[in-house]
């Protein structure tokens, strides 16, 4: 039998946190949680257009329990603030979805310097998960999704001599990096929580082929070249709506069966219902390391660093 937001779990008591909660595969991914019962805390940079969503949620749920925090995963002090702000009214956190990202944009750098799609997508999420790590142990029995994408097959581990990809910028390069660095991200971190006897599991998902406004978005700004205007129309052809490709996520969010480590896709790559998928990429520890390490060094944060602080 397919799996359905029909086979997610009451999740009343529960506070959920989606980054990019204001559109497509987040707003989805908040829909579903509040539905549930879940207090959903969206997390999302445009205001105006968490607003909306906001709107767009409770005009179908009056009664969801939803929360705007503003988060710009491209600055550190701003991901500082808004952690800040999420625990100082949640001590615990017992969903975490790392769903916001960037796609295949021209060259750009955030706010502390570092190359837009690696900082956004992997770096931004890093921090933020550092930061909400007491209130996510806290829960015990909390999930982490980072949300990556078969792109990360084409992406090659981050090089820590050149972070920034100076002078060998490409936007599909640059993509595949990130989503490769989200992969590794999710792994790694549930063997840190092994290791360290912790409750919290750790797993990624990826939604396929999904018709949002992330291809749209990237077109526009002429980041994916001449293949831009093709994936626009595929998408928009043949690509799941967001709600069906938030379900990869969601499962791996909710499902009773998740286990830490999993990683959750659409049966057919791209298209079809949430399922396990194969890790194909376990044995690659030397590339999670490395992730680790360049991760430390770059944004100056260990992921228990704030757990540490309060022991």
């Amino acid at each position: 039998m397919s799996w359905t937001i029909a086979d997610i779990p009451n999740l009343d008591g529960k506070t959920a946190v989606v980054t990019g909660a204001n559109g497509g595969l987040g707003l989805e991914t908040a829909r579903a949680l509040a539905g549930a019962g879940a207090h959903v805390v969206m997390a999302a940079r445009n205001q105006e257009k968490a607003t909306a969503a906001v709107a767009d949620i409770l005009a179908g749920q009056p009664g969801a329990s939803l929360q705007m925090v503003e988060l710009d995963l491209g600055s550190f002090e701003a991901i500082r603030t808004a952690a800040s702000k999420i625990l100082s009214m949640h001590p615990t956190v017992d969903i975490l979805v790392n769903n916001a990202g960037l796609m295949a944009m021209p060259e750009r750098r955030t706010v502390d310097g570092f190359e837009m799609q690696l900082g956004v997508n992997h770096f931004g999420h890093w921090v933020l998960t550092a930061d909400l790590m007491p209130a996510l142990i806290a829960s015990g029995a909390s999930r982490v999704v980072t949300v990556t994408s078969t792109a990360h097959h084409t992406g090659r581990p981050v090089d820590p001599e050149n972070v920034n990809m100076e002078g060998s910028y490409e936007p599909w390069v640059a993509y595949g990096r990130s989503k490769l660095a989200n992969y590794h991200f999710g792994l790694g971190l549930q063997s840190e929580f092994e290791d360290r006897g912790l409750r919290p599991q750790s797993l990624i998902a990826h939604p396929g082929l999904s018709t949002t406004d992330l291809q749209v978005r990237t077109a526009a700004e002429g980041g994916t070249g001449r293949s831009g205007d093709f994936w626009v129309w595929m998408a928009a052809k043949t690509g799941m709506s967001p709600a069906r490709g938030a379900l990869s996520q969601l499962r791996a969010a909710t499902d009773p069966e998740a286990r830490g480590g999993a990683f959750y896709g659409p049966r057919f790559a791209n298209f079809g219902s949430p399922v396990r998928k194969p890790i194909l990429r376990r044995s690659n520890q030397e590339d999670i390391e490395t992730l680790w390490t360049v991760s430390t060094r770059e944004t100056g944060v260990g992921l228990f660093d704030r757990v540490e602080e309060l022991a």
